[in-house]
């Protein structure tokens, strides 16, 4: 009886073998011979950028923004992804170009959550409320942003997040990258999400919900919580905007680029196939993007879009 070459898992979250397969054998050259176009949504463009650059495109959208909040003397609504020392950049050019950020108002993809739902304050270190105000807002205070206009999770806001967004017009932006379990920002393939139909799963608003242990595992290595590996540091819930709240913002910039300490190891590489190319599922959040009818930028770093195949001589 020959070995087999793939088995099922009861934790891993994306069960359609076929799919997995399908996705898996997406060649790195056939990702560019897609020309920018994504296969089944022409609402989405898809781009493969060099490593080096990869950084660059959000910065630069970010500062186009901005810059034309204050120009236009219009309200700009964004949705911030992850804690990155990016931010850091983008406030220190915005101080340096003098950019009035009266108008931007930030709100918080996700934040996480104790077992009892608890939201984690702001001055909790390995937060993403106390990383963005560390890396942006108290750099960008001095050009006219409003405190009130960061708006973070927290016991008080999470339960109102997406009627907040949907009195503010809905978000321009979301920046959004797929986790380990194919999650858009924290909404995980587990029970506290899964709905009966996709069009119940896509009204979700913003709530509370656990973490799959693959978001763990990932956050462990972050150096939030001291990238060694420590699960017993990484809190076990999340407070993170809904499925609604993706679908109906005027934007998305979809980033797929995460690597293990710029290394060619990553475990974004097959998760991001199933999230752009795979069958839309409540297994597969992020894939919901692709049902999305308005503009939806995606990018692949080189290294995130490069063939899939084994390598004797490597090891992790």
């Amino acid at each position: 009886m020959a070995f087999k070459e793939t088995f099922k898992h009861d934790f891993y979250p994306f069960k359609n073998q076929a799919e997995i397969d399908r996705v898996r054998n997406i060649t790195y050259e056939e990702i560019v011979a897609m020309n920018g176009k994504h296969p089944t949504n022409p609402n989405i463009q898809l781009d493969v950028i060099r490593n080096e650059e990869f950084e660059n495109i959000m910065i630069t959208d970010m500062l186009m923004r901005i810059i034309e909040s204050d120009r236009e003397d219009k309200k700009c609504v964004m949705i911030m992804c992850n804690p990155c020392p990016t931010y850091r950049k983008v406030a220190y050019m915005l101080k340096e170009l003098g950019v009035n950020c009266r108008n931007v108002k930030f709100y918080m993809m996700d934040e996480w959550a104790d077992e009892d739902g608890n939201i984690a304050p702001l001055s909790y270190k390995a937060g993403f409320g106390y990383a963005f105000n560390y890396f942006m807002v108290q750099h960008i205070k001095e050009l006219g942003f409003k405190e009130e206009n960061f708006i973070y999770h927290s016991n008080k806001t999470t339960p109102d997040f997406s009627k907040m967004l949907e009195q503010d017009g809905e978000a321009d932006i979301v920046y959004s990258g797929p986790g380990w379990p194919g999650h858009l920002a924290f909404i995980d393939p587990v029970e506290d999400w899964f709905k009966p139909t996709m069009e119940e799963y896509l009204e979700q608003p913003a709530k509370v919900a656990s973490l799959h242990p693959l978001t763990i595992a990932q956050n462990s290595l972050h150096g939030g919580f001291g990238f060694s590996g420590d699960i017993s540091k990484v809190p076990p819930k999340g407070a993170m905007m809904g499925p609604r709240d993706a679908m109906k913002a005027k934007n998305v910039l979809d980033m797929h680029g995460i690597t293990t300490a710029g290394s060619k190891v990553t475990w974004q590489r097959l998760t991001s196939r199933l999230c752009i190319f795979g069958q839309p599922s409540q297994e597969v959040p992020a894939s919901i993007l692709q049902l999305r009818d308005k503009p939806t930028h995606i990018i692949m770093s080189r290294n995130l879009a490069a063939t899939i195949k084994e390598d004797d001589y490597f090891q992790y």
